[in-house]
């Protein structure tokens, strides 16, 4: 029997088929999925969709590392106004860095998740990873797992603490504070690093993952040992190992906001914030300039990841989302997954801006299959509507 599904919200004159396609996708989807899509292209928006119970546009869902792309835009930010420079040393900024044979690594390094720093050797308490400082002072003395530069792997609970420190070592503001004022709230967006008690009654705690008999054989039989650098990387080594499905689920989390992991928004955060970044909206000047989201989309890790043990592709503190996930995509794109399923890119050569989040962690983690179908269906009215 064929269920039916009530897609919400609109689309602009020319998206009329990622209407189509959203409905196509839900059809095959779990009976209680919620989730939400948005796009803009050059600044307008042209896609606010949503489904599901308890669910409408303003809906907010953890994002996990969706929240990457919202920290290093913050860098690039950085970087553009000359507070921060790429090719200079880490420890030029936080000495304590350079513990451990990391004094030569560089933020672009770091950025391209080369440095070898994925998680501490005992691993972190809850607490711990809800606080970026915390997770900085412990991983500032660690030994790097690989000699950094020689590979990369993907430092997935750590990355927005390191680069954070650095952040705020050079200006003495915390890159949450930075986010808050240069990024979210001139542009009034659903995209929160830290959530505000006063946004609580809108945020829908993670589903967790529901596989088929099928796909639990797989989860199976790709599992990593408790002392491999996947399980040190998602910090399931320790004796509080994380529960990665539920940590968006937890208060002290999505209060402060760890900017690996700890972001709550909607498709339309997701989305706009992309937008704001790279084609300015609904006529505002864009926060970075083409050259710095050239600078920031190159390619600097391409080929096989330690953490993810599977071949992958990083620009600068970004998804190279082209080349990673979209190839429809122009060269240059920028953006970042979440484990959950959330996506979020900007594609400067077509002027798409695009998001989407879910409530159900989906199978097997990462974008959500159902990114790729979404996505080409978007990117394709961008282009026939100009």
């Amino acid at each position: 029997m064929t269920r039916e599904i009530k897609v919400q919200g609109t689309v602009a004159d020319g998206y009329e088929a990622v209407r189509d396609e959203f409905t196509a996708v839900l059809a095959a989807e779990d009976p209680h999925y919620a989730g939400q899509l948005a796009a803009y292209v050059k600044g307008r928006k042209v896609v606010d969709l949503w489904a599901g119970p308890d669910t409408d546009g303003s809906t907010l869902y953890g994002v996990y590392s969706s929240t990457k792309g919202a920290a290093h835009l913050v860098v690039a930010l950085l970087v553009q106004d000359g507070t921060l420079d790429l090719d200079r040393e880490v420890a030029h900024y936080w000495p304590e860095f350079a513990a451990g044979g990391k004094g030569a690594v560089t933020l672009r390094e770091l950025l391209a998740h080369r440095a070898g720093v994925v998680g501490a050797d005992t691993g972190f308490s809850p607490e711990e990873l809800a606080d970026d400082r915390t997770i900085a002072a412990r991983l500032a003395g660690q030994r790097p797992r690989w000699r950094p530069g020689t590979a990369f792997g993907y430092h997935a609970l750590a990355i927005g603490a390191l680069t954070g420190e650095v952040v705020f070592r050079a200006t003495g503001r915390t890159l949450q504070e930075l986010y808050e004022e240069r990024v979210r709230a001139p542009h009034g967006l659903d995209f929160f690093l830290g959530l505000p008690e006063e946004h609580e009654g809108r945020f829908r705690s993670v589903l967790p993952m529901d596989p088929t008999p099928e796909q639990q054989v797989l989860l199976a039989t790709t599992e990593t040992g408790p002392q491999s650098l996947t399980a040190v990387a998602f910090n399931r080594h320790g004796t509080e190992p994380t529960d990665l499905e539920a940590l968006p689920n937890s208060r002290p989390v999505r209060a402060k906001g760890p900017a690996s992991v700890g972001g709550v928004a909607s498709a339309r955060g997701l989305a706009g914030m992309y937008a704001a970044a790279v084609t300015g909206i609904e006529g505002r000047e864009s926060l970075l300039t083409p050259e710095t989201v050239a600078e920031f989309g190159q390619v600097q890790s391409v080929g096989y990841d330690l953490v993810s043990r599977a071949h992958k592709v990083f620009a600068v503190g970004f998804q190279a989302t082209s080349d990673a996930l979209f190839p429809f995509l122009g060269a240059g794109s920028i953006g970042h997954s979440g484990a959950g399923g959330s996506q979020a890119f900007a594609d400067p050569s077509s002027g798409l801006a695009y998001g989407y989040a879910r409530r159900r962690f989906a199978f097997p983690g990462g974008s959500a299959p159902e990114n790729e179908r979404l996505a080409r269906v978007v990117h394709e009215a961008a282009l026939a509507t100009g």
